[in-house]
């Protein structure tokens, strides 16, 4: 096997034996074969799609795929051959593409021996190509990853885009393809101002199905009843189970990145969705153990569960790990989620874990519904300097870099975030200037759309370009969500992006050097050389 595509990919290079997340070689080598037979079906589909034909469904089913491949989604072999499956029948239903098609439109999982000498290929395979063309073809894989994930999202509650879904597929065909360095970073760029445009697709689809997030405090404290955790990003799933759960004596919790569900009117009117658990996914394995009830994991930031509490994870939609219940989605897109809930009844309430309460819904919508009060402070001189502070967290130990840096910010600062790394700030206590909290948390790692359209309402306000706001940008990363997010920023035109706690893996010299002439992409130093820049005059 060979994987790096997250932050903490073996030595900063990549994962060889095992993966870090705790993916094993055959999950892997699944992994990889189900990337290259969407490139096949892609060829295929795009071919059919020029001649007024296509599969108007496979572009849905390619960016499911591509979110079931990315880190700490889909452990379980046999749904990842599943998946494989499938995607050579909707492949060999379409007509060749032409006498010249690629190998990937033709190869059969004929044996699970077949498989494996094609996930050994791929691998080998990647010797013979050029650095900079490897590292952005696989740059362009990862972003093409967390478009998928956003755009999953956002069709399970019926917002589809077919411009969207025709670039994954296309953007796809040209990793098989012979292109220059231009050419693939052409690719990567466009690849940026999709992920913009799914990331717009998604908030509509949120707010048009759960209303406008409003600036809400969220409690960490841990209730008298059983309760039921969910974890992940799928707030269908969380509605659908609030519903469901209704007088049934059991609490709802959130965990991780569904802390922003408190914000959403539509899912905090349920009186069981009492609060949040815990912080972010690394710290699950102790988390879950203590919160006695049942789990209920959405999507991603699944990590390997301990024997302690492993019979009380569940799993739906794209999340698979062999040995896990698993939620099914009937013919008729709904979920029963009965078996859970009678589970929760015969469980003790949660350990208690507070850490204070939190804010969370500070979305673009109720953020400059105070505008005026935020322009003031800034004229004022009340804010000096506002840092984006969105992304992922990790296991890293290098991650309490940010909890530093976030306590060494000086009072007339606020930090606008997004996403789990968060959690490493959030209950610091920095309170907040005139009424504006320093921490206003945008929501969940998609909702770093509305950093953006934060920043670009105060330059219009400011009259002065983005990049001339006084607004710094210290991102944390993890997986492939946040490779998309990034590249959307860039398309945007946001320039002297920190990144940390370490740069891709992925990335080689060459492409670096792109990054860093064009956009002023940097790793993070120290909290005292970073602060110095990046707060200057402090």
């Amino acid at each position: 096997m060979f994987c790096n595509q997250c932050e903490e990919t073996a030595k900063g290079f990549g994962c060889t034996i095992r993966g870090v997340c705790g993916k094993d070689e055959e999950a892997a080598g699944l992994q990889d074969v189900l990337i290259y037979t969407l490139k096949g079906l892609s060829v295929r589909n795009l071919a059919a799609m020029k001649a007024s034909g296509g599969d108007p469904d496979a572009g849905t089913f390619v960016a499911g795929c591509l979110f079931a491949t990315l880190t700490n989604v889909n452990f379980d072999p046999a749904r990842l051959r599943d998946m494989i499956q499938e995607a050579v029948r909707i492949r060999d239903a379409l007509p060749p593409a032409g006498s010249a098609e690629p190998a990937a439109c033709t190869w059969a999982p004929a044996s699970p021996a077949a498989i494996t000498a094609k996930a050994e290929e791929i691998v080998a395979a990647r010797g013979s190509v050029d650095a900079d063309i490897l590292s952005l073809r696989d740059l362009l894989v990862y972003g093409l990853k967390g478009l998928g994930a956003y755009y999953h999202h956002a069709a399970i509650l019926d917002h589809e885009d077919e411009e969207i879904t025709t670039f994954m597929q296309e953007a796809l065909v040209a990793t098989l393809q012979d292109l220059s360095v231009d050419e693939m970073v052409g690719y990567v760029l466009k690849c940026g101002e999709v992920g913009v445009k799914v990331l717009a697709l998604l908030d509509t689809a949120n707010t048009a199905s759960y209303g406008t997030p409003a600036i809400t405090t969220v409690r960490t404290a841990a209730g008298t009843r059983p309760g039921i955790l969910v974890t992940g990003h799928d707030l269908k799933d969380l509605a659908d189970l609030l519903e469901q759960s209704v007088g049934a004596g059991v609490d709802i919790y959130t965990h991780g990145e569904m802390l922003p569900a408190h914000g959403y009117p539509d899912l905090k009117k349920y009186d069981h969705l009492v609060g949040n658990y815990g912080g972010s996914w690394p710290f699950q394995r102790e988390e879950f153990d203590r919160f006695n009830g049942p789990v209920l994991v959405t999507t991603n930031c699944l990590v390997p569960p301990k024997d302690s509490y492993r019979d009380r994870v569940y799993t739906t939609g794209l999340v698979g790990f062999a040995g896990l219940k698993h939620i099914e989605t009937s013919p008729d897109g709904k979920k029963d989620f009965s078996a859970l809930i009678e589970h929760a009844k015969r469980c003790k309430p949660p350990v208690d874990l507070s850490r204070g309460d939190l804010i969370t819904g500070c979305a673009h919508a109720p953020v400059l519904a105070i505008a005026e009060t935020v322009i003031g402070a800034v004229k004022s001189g009340a804010v000096k300097r506002f840092l984006v502070m969105a992304g992922c967290d990790g296991r890293y130990s290098g991650r309490d870099y940010y909890t530093r840096f976030a306590e060494a910010l000086p009072a007339d600062t606020i930090i606008l975030t997004a996403g789990c790394a968060k959690y490493r700030y959030n209950s610091l206590g920095l309170g907040d200037i005139g009424g504006i909290p320093r921490v206003l948390d945008a929501g969940q790692c998609n909702d770093c759309y509305s950093l953006v359209v934060i920043a670009q309402a105060l330059a219009e306000a400011f009259g002065v370009g983005i990049n001339e706001l006084p607004i710094s940008y210290n991102i944390a990363w993890y997986e492939q969500k946040a490779v998309l997010v990034l590249l959307a920023l860039l398309s945007l035109g946001v320039k002297d992006i920190a990144l940390g706690p370490r740069l891709p893996a992925f990335v080689s010299p060459g492409v670096l050097k792109v990054l860093v002439e064009n956009f002023g992409i940097r790793g993070i130093t120290t909290v005292e050389e970073d602060l110095a820049r990046m707060v200057p005059g402090n």
